[in-house]
């Protein structure tokens, strides 16, 4: 909001009629302190609702992405550094969004032409439980494939909830996807849900978040953490302190899920494999509800999501086969 500009000329003023208003002078005086004051009490006014709308905006500084159906709606370029992306699901079905970035010149086109067939061809076959000739499907991915990164992205998302993640990038050509499978086997990615995303040379000017919990997560040691959480909100760290393709091809990540006691943990652990023609699948396992994460990133990087907590029981856990077995499946208790 401008602030407002009042031109006075009280000199001038004086000097048109000073004999007049010798006699009413100490009137005069008055109230031309009370304009001066009202003045000065509107500016005072409005410097506080142009303070008041930076913080609005300062505040507002998310990369908004909504998913409605099989979508990703949301602006076709961002600024580069970090972001914040608050991911709003108002759909029926799991989701999440993960960034990816291949190999310089590969572009939509390239992924529709050549991933998306062998992926669809070879899950179908395994939905068929013919396991060997649907691995043999996925070795007709290009070559090219196998040299994509992962950039983070938020983790699993139950319908109707809201993620927020926050993920440092430069600028190039990006990809979002989201490959959780519907109810058929068919991917989220065959039904529209991948994007390109242009990241610009501007730079967003934002600051690394400050986590206030912090998770390490490996190959060797699996998901690593302080499990004495209280309710409330958080901002929590996900480093990676390394990253390997695990049997299904994709590396690991952490999701956040908050579990009933109508929850089965061994359906959850099967659950995360896409691979498993009843894995990664509409409906998600009873009893659990996702609520974000981070994604696939690489070595030594590291994302962060914000959470507010109720008390309960709740699950970190990591998209690869068994994760439990590579401890990428633990519990933890919110109290009050």
């Amino acid at each position: 909001m401008a602030l407002r500009k009042y031109n006075y000329q009280p000199t001038l003023f004086f000097m048109t009629t000073q004999t007049y208003l010798r006699s009413f002078r100490p009137l005069v005086f008055a109230l031309f302190n009370l304009v001066i004051l009202v003045n000065l009490q509107s500016c005072r006014f409005d410097k506080k609702q142009t303070k008041t709308e930076e913080t609005v905006i300062e505040t507002e500084n998310f990369v908004n992405i909504l998913t409605e159906n099989m979508d990703f709606q949301m602006v076709d370029t961002i600024p580069s550094g970090w972001n914040t992306f608050r991911y709003t699901n108002a759909s029926p079905q799991t989701h999440f969004f993960l960034i990816d970035k291949y190999p310089e010149g590969i572009t939509m086109q390239h992924i529709i032409d050549s991933v998306g067939p062998p992926f669809d061809n070879g899950m179908k076959l395994l939905n068929e439980g013919k396991t060997e000739e649907g691995y043999a499907e996925f070795g007709k991915l290009p070559s090219w494939f196998m040299e994509m990164k992962n950039l983070g992205g938020s983790g699993l998302i139950s319908p109707n909830l809201t993620s927020e993640t926050s993920v440092k990038l430069d600028p190039g050509y990006y990809i979002i996807e989201c490959y959780v499978k519907m109810s058929n086997g068919v991917f989220h990615t065959s039904m529209g849900m991948a994007k390109v995303l242009i990241v610009s040379d501007i730079n967003s000017g934002n600051s690394e978040p400050n986590a206030d919990i912090k998770i390490n997560i490996s190959s060797t040691e699996g998901i690593i953490f302080n499990d004495s959480i209280n309710k409330g909100k958080h901002v929590i760290s996900v480093f990676y302190k390394d990253q390997i393709a695990h049997e299904n091809f994709i590396g690991h990540d952490v999701n956040l899920a908050k579990i009933d006691d109508t929850a089965n943990l061994d359906e959850l652990n099967n659950w995360m494999d896409w691979s498993n023609p009843k894995g990664l699948i509409e409906p998600a396992p009873k009893g659990v509800t996702f609520l974000g994460g981070v994604n696939n990133m690489s070595a030594g990087d590291t994302g962060y999501f914000k959470v507010n907590l109720d008390p309960g029981r709740y699950v970190l856990i990591s998209e690869v086969p068994n994760p439990s077995s590579k401890n990428m499946l633990k519990t933890f208790v919110v109290k009050e």
